[in-house]
């Protein structure tokens, strides 16, 4: 009984031992990563989760593989709040041909990511289900101002290099708020690449 109880053992730790040198490698099929190249700046490094938004991230990830994002500019500055791009049109009214279920709590999906600063979200129009191509990533923590996006918006992962070059894009640009397509096409920051990796590309 004890031999066999040992081999059930030893059986165990044997798949577990991938699983956990998935886990330290930071990879594994829930954890993706964004390489965003802009123009002039440097390069956003974004950790995608999609066990909290897979759909969403699901979404990303296709746009970025099929080089949509190529090319494309951040077009809206907020200041204190977010920095948002991913639209064809670059005024805030373009998108993909397809949107997407909204994975937040007031549309019944529970997402656990918070909109702190570095968060990477989903922009939306009214619709809980509009959201396609557009996202901001968010410059401060939503709760340091006066409106909360938690609960309302995707997040769907996390800046973990170049905050520094999201933070001199907003210095450069300016306080753009709600009117943020003032600002002309040939001066928006340009995402030259937009690169998914299963592990840290550093």
């Amino acid at each position: 009984m004890k031999k066999t109880l040992v081999l059930v053992l030893i059986f165990c730790a044997a798949l577990a031992l991938p699983l956990a040198l998935t886990a330290c490698s930071g990879g594994g099929e829930d954890i993706k990563y964004a390489e965003i190249k802009v123009r002039d700046y440097g390069t956003i490094i974004v950790k995608l989760d999609r066990s909290a938004a897979p759909i969403t991230v699901d979404n990303f990830v296709k746009l970025a593989k099929e080089g949509f994002y190529d090319g494309l500019t951040f077009h809206r500055f907020v200041k204190n709040f977010v920095i948002q791009g991913g639209d064809p049109n670059g005024d805030g009214t373009g998108g993909s041909p397809d949107t997407i279920k909204g994975e937040f709590s007031e549309n019944g999906v529970n997402n656990p990511l918070k909109h702190k600063r570095g968060t990477i979200s989903m922009a939306r129009s009214m619709s809980y289900n509009s959201a396609s191509s557009q996202f901001f990533i968010c410059v401060e923590t939503s709760d340091s101002v006066s409106y909360s996006l938690d609960g309302k918006y995707a997040a769907f992962g996390e800046v973990v290099s170049g905050m520094e070059i999201v933070d001199r894009m907003m210095e450069d640009v300016g306080d753009l708020s709600g009117a943020a397509y003032a600002l002309d096409k040939e001066d928006q920051p340009v995402m030259e690449s937009v690169r998914i990796y299963d592990t840290y590309p550093g």
